[in-house]
């Protein structure tokens, strides 16, 4: 349930610190374009994107950025990434809040839209999800600003039909919109073990990458190269164990430990992210809340270092 006005201005003094320095309370600014307008160049941003229509089980996932900032603020755990900054206390980075939303086809437009006038500002763009239709336009955007990407998908499915349930623009397909457009340069899958055989077809078509889950290793090391890394994390490629809050159960997936480990072994390229189908109707308590609120926090580590690095 997403918090109300209320409890975001009720919180503890120290996290109330934490939102203004950081702009970490999109309740009380006026609208998403003057949030981005203000936005300091260089900033790394979160924004929201609650938008599930292209969801095809199960919808809920549109109510995910909230319930993890939610989370992210209730008191029950700091700020601190495992590399030691405190989130807290470290300047450099903004929750924009969500973006308005409407409906249809046009949200692709209004999410490109949205992430593209981040990028302008030079930022490094968090974007949380909603369904993984959202990757789609917030690639679009992201290869006008930086061409030959390389694009990190963790996931325990492809997302490459061609089409599904009559729909090219479902969250099964927006990797074979970002591969048909040459938005990627390379396209690199991680936890896939749901592999049908058209989608097979579609990896070899589009020269993806992929690590099926059932030949991963834990010593595993990436080759992701010095392009400019996205990373486009889906919370069904960990076990459901970890992440029963998702709408796609799919056994024999990843430990929280090892997608941190994959995301700490970025290299320096890191310069954008989301976090996908969190559905919080299928959660257990807090469980898969607060493992997105974990990876919010380390990816903005991980994006405000890289940041500070490129900067030299």
């Amino acid at each position: 349930m997403a918090p109300s006005p209320h409890r975001m201005q009720c919180r503890a003094s120290a996290l109330l610190d934490c939102a203004q320095m950081s702009g970490a309370s999109p309740s009380r600014s006026p609208s998403f374009a003057t949030r981005v307008a203000t936005l300091p160049e260089g900033q790394v941003a979160v924004v929201g994107l609650p938008w599930d229509e292209q969801s095809s089980f199960m919808r809920g996932a549109a109510l995910a950025p909230p319930r993890i900032r939610d989370v992210l603020h209730d008191g029950s755990a700091n700020l601190c990434t495992e590399h030691g900054a405190d989130l807290s206390s470290t300047p450099g980075w903004t929750d924009v809040g969500d973006v308005a939303l409407t409906s249809g086809p046009a949200v692709l437009a209004e999410i490109d839209t949205a992430v593209a006038a981040l990028l302008e500002r030079g930022a490094r763009v968090l974007s949380l999800g909603g369904d993984h239709a959202v990757s789609y336009p917030v690639l679009r955007a992201y290869a006008r600003a930086h061409p030959g990407l390389t694009v990190l998908h963790i996931d325990a499915h492809p997302d490459l039909y061609d089409e599904f349930e009559g729909s090219r623009l479902s969250h099964a397909c927006p990797f074979a919109r970002v591969m048909e457009e040459n938005l990627a340069s390379r396209l690199v899958q991680v936890g896939i073990r749901t592999m049908t055989p058209h989608q097979r077809e579609q990896a070899v078509r589009f020269g993806v990458e992929v690590v099926e889950m059932r030949h991963w290793t834990p010593a595993r090391r990436l080759e992701l190269g010095d392009a400019p890394v996205y990373l486009s994390l889906d919370l069904d490629a960990l076990d459901p164990a970890c992440a029963p809050g998702v709408s796609h159960h799919e056994p024999g997936g990843f430990t929280t430990r090892e997608v941190l480990g994959i995301l700490h072994a970025i290299g320096p390229a890191l310069i954008g992210a989301d976090i996908v189908e969190f559905n919080p109707q299928r959660d257990t308590g807090t469980t898969t809340a607060m493992l997105a609120a974990k990876f919010y926090r380390e990816i903005v580590g991980r994006l405000l270092a890289d940041r500070r690095r490129s900067a030299r």
